[in-house]
């Protein structure tokens, strides 16, 4: 299988980017952690997303607030999927969540909401799980227990409301 790449810009990022980490973990997908930033060190940066293919990586999920240059700037340096995460911090994260989306044509990057590393590491499990059947089916199990969870809090609120 296939490992999944996150990189922050910053170990302060980490408490968001670790709920993509316990995500992966969920569904069993390998992966690594590291702190590159797009601007203090733009060749190591550069380095990894380079070779990240030729490593094993079928995605890589990059976490960045403020300038948020970091997932375009990994993205313009690999072919495989990214997927940004612009993190809450200065003007509530729209900042972020500018600098991460508006990238120019050739060099896309896939961005989830704000501080959205559940979906990330979602969206990346969906990536790896076109190749990968045991986790399809995975995926499949994981929406249905989010369906179920819905259906029996809509129970509970009619019963608590519809007399």
């Amino acid at each position: 299988m296939k490992k999944v790449a996150i990189i922050m810009g910053s170990d302060s990022d980490l408490p968001i980017v670790e709920k993509a980490i316990n995500t992966l973990k969920e569904f069993e997908v390998p992966y690594e952690v590291h702190v590159f930033s797009a601007h203090r060190t733009p060749e190591e940066s550069r380095e990894f997303s380079q070779n990240a293919a030729k490593n094993g990586f079928g995605a890589i999920i990059a976490a960045a607030g403020m300038a948020a240059h970091l997932a375009g700037a990994i993205a313009a340096n690999t072919v495989l999927p990214v997927i940004g995460i612009p993190i809450k911090s200065t003007l509530d994260g729209i900042d972020a969540l500018l600098s991460t989306v508006q990238m120019p044509s050739g060099i896309p990057v896939a961005t989830v909401a704000i501080n959205g590393a559940v979906n990330a590491a979602l969206l990346s499990i969906q990536i790896l799980a076109t190749s990968d059947e045991s986790l399809y089916e995975k995926l499949l199990a994981h929406r249905k227990q989010g369906y179920e969870k819905v259906i029996e809090k809509n129970q509970n609120i009619e019963k608590q409301f519809n007399k």
